[in-house]
Order: structure tokens, then C-alpha cells, then sequence
């Protein structure tokens, strides 16, 4: 089957890439420029701050995070280094093991959100009017798979200091 796309699909898609990676390289620069770790570190741990207890499998935050396995744990061992996370057993399964938010981590992902929060409003919420921007949530909400975002989505429109990630990332959006 061979479906080509409609021309205004695909300057959709452009746009839509191109926006994303403009308002993340300003808040990325941001960040950078306030001695803070990258966004992505922000990110674990949010996902972290909304388990229960702090914690998650290693395979579920990577799915959270949408980051290739490689990936999430180089990165979990850099912020473990750093102290913002820690590697602790799994009672039930003597292989298995969680990755635990620390005291440090929390108080990490509060002093980025002081960061971040103020860089998504100058680099996406300066350049649309208020229902402009209810209007573009709506619509990118369409190309959400929900059975794989739909908790962490909603969780991040309710706000507050637990959510911030590239997704939407607002005081925890």
C-alpha cells in the first residue's frame, strides 16, 4: 500500500520537529548556562518522584522515558554517580533491581524546575496567546499513543514540582 502523504502533513511534521527542537535548545541552554544537569536527568527523575515509593524497575522507567535501554542506564549510572539516584535490590526477584529517587535527587529536580519552568515560558509560552497554546496541546494530544503516555500526559497537565520532562515539562507539565 502506498500512501504518500498530503503536502500540509508533512510541513506539519517539519514544523513540529523544528518547534520541539528549538524550544528544547533554549531550555537546554538554559539549564547549561545555571550549572544544571540536562533536561533528560530532570526527567528520570520526575518519573521517579511519581512511583510509589521513589522507585522503578529499570525497564519500566526506560519505557517511561521512551530512551533505548543502552541509553537509560548510562545515563542512571552518571546520575547514580552523582548521588540523585541509587541502584537498590528487588526482594522479590534476588536479580532484579530498582532504581530509587534520592533526598539529593528531589532536591536536584526542584532546583532545575526552577530553571526549566521559567525557560518553557520564555521559549513556548511568550510566542503563543493563551488559547493558541490549549490549542496546540489539544492537537499534539491527537498524536499521543495515551496506552503508553496517557498517565505520565495527565499527570503532567495536573502540574506541581513531580513532572517536568521534554514532553511538556512544566512546573511538572
Amino acid at each position: 500500500m502506498n500512501r504518500e502523504p498530503a503536502e500540509d502533513v508533512v510541513q506539519a511534521w517539519a514544523r513540529l520537529v523544528r518547534a520541539a527542537q528549538t524550544a528544547q535548545s533554549g531550555i537546554e541552554a538554559a539549564l547549561k548556562q545555571a550549572g544544571l544537569p540536562p533536561l533528560a536527568w530532570y526527567d528520570v527523575l520526575l518519573e521517579l518522584t511519581r512511583a510509589p515509593d521513589g522507585m522503578l524497575r529499570p525497564v519500566e522507567l526506560e519505557r517511561r522515558l521512551l530512551l533505548a535501554q543502552y541509553n537509560a542506564s548510562r545515563l542512571i549510572d552518571r546520575m547514580a554517580r552523582a548521588g540523585l539516584v541509587a541502584r537498590r535490590a528487588c526482594p522479590e526477584d534476588g536479580r532484579g533491581q530498582f532504581v530509587a529517587i534520592t533526598s539529593d535527587g528531589r532536591k536536584m529536580q526542584r532546583r532545575i524546575w526552577r530553571v526549566y519552568g521559567p525557560a518553557i515560558a520564555e521559549h513556548v509560552g511568550a510566542r503563543l496567546d493563551p488559547g493558541d497554546a490549549g490549542t496546540l496541546r489539544d492537537l499534539l494530544g491527537k498524536l499521543v499513543d495515551d496506552r503508553t503516555a496517557g498517565a505520565a500526559q495527565r499527570a503532567r497537565r495536573r502540574g506541581g514540582p513531580e513532572r517536568k520532562g521534554m514532553t511538556a515539562r512544566k512546573k511538572n507539565v
